[in-house]
């Protein structure tokens, strides 16, 4: 048989795309065309981004415009030291910060520690202890140690009295079972602190009174031997006292307007007014806050944290800078009225058809606000154009659109896009304004607002 020429490559044919592979390479084209497509946006966006303007934005709080100022205080009251009259042990029958009558007893001093009763009580008397026992329990609180050893004074001072030991009435120091029983010679709270400045008063105050470096208060209560002419109790008077708080020349100006103000003390958060006035001692400068009650809290206190509650102007505390003004239509408040589906607030416009003839239509608009004095409301511009003619309700008044008035706001972009909300300023510095909470298309607290109101126009989508 005669061998097969082989065929040149020209005559070679192309193998044949069998179905699968062209389906192959269809798929193959479209994944890149998609992917391509994708990569291209991303690229654009990223640009986009690189190049555009960032918004900052400012979530709304809710508080003051400044914080309030704090102080260190030093407390005045009517208070007298009393010392001993003779050598002794002394036991103590009221507790630290407790009212006394006059003549009620105070404390006992012997020749010894201990002394002991034997007299019998009557039915009464033990009737009377057990239900001051049992209000103790009711209201006992395990974080107030101090209370146990008030509750410990004033029932020993009871049985005192009860077992004939102190007269109801009578002189400062009575004999009895071997103690002297010393009774207190007015009323007044039983304070067992000194501290030296029981004897100033305002008038006898020096600069140097404030300095707490030196301070060094003294625990009268004691164990041990008293003698003749130590200290062993104080007595305060008055439930009238005064704080007296040194101030800079600034903060004198700042609260010269003020006849009485409310001061918070920061040791228990809790609040008081009093009557304020200004003062001089030597060259300080100092402000006097005089109250009529509230002393048995601070009676231990010479030195008192305290803040003067002079910003209560609150509401949401925004930027300056967020403000923006945005220009409104005015229409006389007569001219409004309400219709649509959903009977909203909107006016009647005249329109006139193409054969000449004139009609009116009710179109539906957002009132922003209302001047009552000036009898318009504040209507956004996209609703009318100028020259429109309303139709009063009711009536052949007409009315133009013209009039134009701006409203303060800032720019809402809680959806992503700027969207204007009108704001009521209270009170501003120079980088933070206190609005109005609660207003008819204002804003709410947690919302976020542009920081810069310039930056962006109405309903411009952010990145």
């Amino acid at each position: 048989m005669p061998s097969k020429i082989p065929k040149t490559k020209k005559e070679r044919k192309l193998p044949k795309l069998r179905p699968a592979s062209l389906k192959k390479l269809v798929t193959l084209n479209i994944g890149t065309i998609i992917f391509s497509a994708i990569f291209i946006y991303m690229v654009i966006s990223f640009i986009l981004y690189l190049t555009a303007t960032h918004i900052s934005s400012y979530q709304v709080t809710a508080g003051t415009l400044s914080k309030n100022p704090t102080f260190t205080a030093l407390a005045l009251r009517e208070e007298t030291v009393y010392t001993a009259e003779s050598d002794g042990y002394i036991s103590y029958y009221v507790g630290g910060n407790t009212r006394v009558q006059k003549d009620g007893v105070v404390y006992g001093i012997g020749a010894s520690q201990d002394q002991e009763s034997t007299r019998e009580l009557s039915s009464d008397d033990l009737a009377e202890i057990r239900s001051q026992a049992a209000n103790y329990s009711a209201n006992f609180d395990s974080t107030d140690f101090q209370s146990i050893y008030n509750f410990k004074y004033s029932l020993e001072g009871d049985l005192l009295q009860y077992s004939g030991y102190v007269p109801s009435s009578g002189s400062d120091t009575v004999a009895a079972g071997g103690r002297t029983i010393v009774t207190a010679p007015d009323d007044g709270l039983v304070v067992y602190t000194a501290d030296g400045y029981e004897e100033y008063t305002e008038d006898t105050l020096t600069e140097d009174c404030f300095n707490q470096k030196s301070y060094s208060p003294q625990n009268l209560k004691t164990t041990k031997q008293v003698s003749a002419g130590d200290p062993v109790y104080k007595l305060v008077t008055s439930e009238e006292w005064s704080i007296l708080i040194p101030l800079t020349d600034r903060q004198t100006v700042a609260l010269a307007s003020n006849s009485t103000i409310r001061v918070k003390f920061l040791k228990d958060g809790s609040t008081q007014v009093g009557s304020f006035s200004l003062m001089k001692i030597g060259e300080q400068r100092v402000g006097k806050i005089t109250f009529e009650n509230g002393m048995v809290r601070y009676a231990d206190d010479r030195f008192l944290e305290v803040e003067l509650v002079v910003n209560t102007q609150s509401g949401l505390k925004i930027p300056v800078s967020s403000i923006v003004q945005k220009e409104f239509y005015t229409v006389p408040t007569e001219y409004e009225t309400s219709g649509g589906d959903d009977n909203n607030s909107g006016f009647f416009r005249e329109v006139t058809d193409k054969d000449g003839n004139t009609t009116t239509e009710f179109v539906e608009a957002t009132l922003y606000a209302e001047d009552e004095e000036a009898g318009v409301y504040y209507v956004e511009k996209n609703v009318f154009e100028e020259g429109d003619v309303l139709v009063q309700p009711n009536s052949t008044n007409r009315y133009t659109i013209s009039s134009t008035a701006s409203l303060e706001g800032v720019y809402c972009i809680n959806k992503g896009y700027a969207v204007f909300r009108k704001i009521s300023i209270i009170s501003q510095n120079e980088e933070y304004c206190i609005v109005e909470e609660g207003t008819t298309f204002g804003i709410a607290q947690y919302d976020y607002i542009v920081r810069d109101g310039s930056q962006v126009k109405e309903e411009e989508i952010l990145y």
